[in-house]
Formats: C-alpha cells, sequence, structure tokens
C-alpha cells in the first residue's frame, strides 16, 4: 500500500490563506470554504440537504423580480481570510459578472441561505451568520432538518449593531414580503 504524498495546499502560509487562495491553489476539493484563514472541506451532502436547496433555488428563481439572481453554491468574498460558500445567495443582477466568476463580493448579495448539516452546525448556526452580518448582507436564513421536514430561520440585519435580528420561523410554508415577495409551501420537499 503507498501513502499519497501530503498534498502543499495542505500546509497553511504564515498567517493563514486568503480569499484568492481559493482559485489559485490546484486540486482543492469542491466546494471548499475559507472561514478565518482557514480552509474547510466539506462532507459529502446528505439527501436532506440536497432537496432543501433544490426547493428554494427552483422557487425562489421563480419569484425573484427580473433585478435579482438566486445562485446556488458559490462563495462570497467577505474579506481577506473569509470566503464562504452559502447553500444560496440572492444577488443584485447587474453585478452577477460573467461566466468566469468563481467568488461574489458582499455587496452584490442581499440574501444568504444556510442549510445546517451535522457537520457545520457551529459554522451553519453562529460563524457564518456572524460573518455575513458584519459584512452587511442584509438578509440571512437558516435552515434546520425537523423531522424530515426544513423549518426556515428568517433574520434581517440591524445596520446599527451589525447583527441579525430573528424576524420569524417558517414551518411548511415560507410567506414574506421581504427581501420581496416570498411564498413557498415547504412541505413541496415531500414530492422531490
Amino acid at each position: 500500500m503507498t501513502v499519497e504524498p501530503f498534498p502543499q495546499w495542505l500546509r497553511p502560509p504564515q498567517g493563514g490563506f486568503v480569499a484568492e487562495d481559493l482559485d489559485r491553489l490546484p486540486d482543492l476539493p469542491p466546494h471548499t470554504e475559507l472561514i478565518d484563514g482557514s480552509l474547510v472541506l466539506v462532507s459529502p451532502q446528505a439527501k436532506f440537504h440536497m432537496l432543501v436547496i433544490t426547493l428554494l433555488d427552483s422557487l425562489l428563481r421563480r419569484l425573484a423580480p427580473a433585478h435579482l439572481r438566486v445562485r446556488r453554491e458559490m462563495s462570497v468574498t467577505l474579506g481577506p481570510d473569509q470566503r464562504p460558500e452559502p447553500d444560496i445567495v440572492v444577488i443584485h443582477a447587474e453585478r452577477d459578472g460573467g461566466p468566469e466568476l468563481t467568488t461574489y463580493q458582499a455587496d452584490d448579495v442581499m440574501l444568504a441561505v444556510e442549510v445546517v448539516s451535522a457537520e457545520s452546525r457551529t459554522r451553519d448556526r453562529e460563524r457564518k451568520p456572524q460573518l455575513y452580518a458584519r459584512a452587511g448582507i442584509a438578509h440571512f436564513w437558516r435552515v434546520e432538518n425537523v423531522d424530515g421536514r426544513p423549518v426556515v430561520y428568517v433574520y434581517e440585519l440591524d445596520p446599527a449593531t451589525k447583527a441579525y435580528a430573528l424576524t420569524g420561523i417558517h414551518h411548511d410554508r415560507l410567506r414574506l414580503t421581504v427581501p420581496f415577495d416570498i411564498d413557498i409551501d415547504l412541505t413541496d420537499i415531500d414530492r422531490l
């Protein structure tokens, strides 16, 4: 049995990795994130996670006004050492960039959505929302798995404190007027 050589990209540089490293490092696993200067490698996706992303992605695309775009699993550069990859982002259409774009900037994003996974609970519930809020992203949704059904926790940024305030917890149906008119039957996950 042979042992693979230690990939050089696993060894952090002095001071940690920076956002641009995600575009330069060879052979990074898909969906690698940068949180606090450290690479975060994601585990295989659970079926629930995939189904929620599919449900929200398809319905948000239909509901979003013409000046917005919905993107899934694209990283967002929040600072020199912060480049997380939300499960879904809603961005301003005029800032969508060309086909070679690898990351959005925080001010491109009006909504970030994280579907909580077992291995990333703390990041999805605590660290990423802190980072999104500090970067000025106006809206954040956290989606939890409750008995196989999505429950959506909706947050809005308080610009004075740069922190999110919980505006609602949605079971079965997600009905909102901000950031735009949204009416999603969350039980549709059973039909995917």
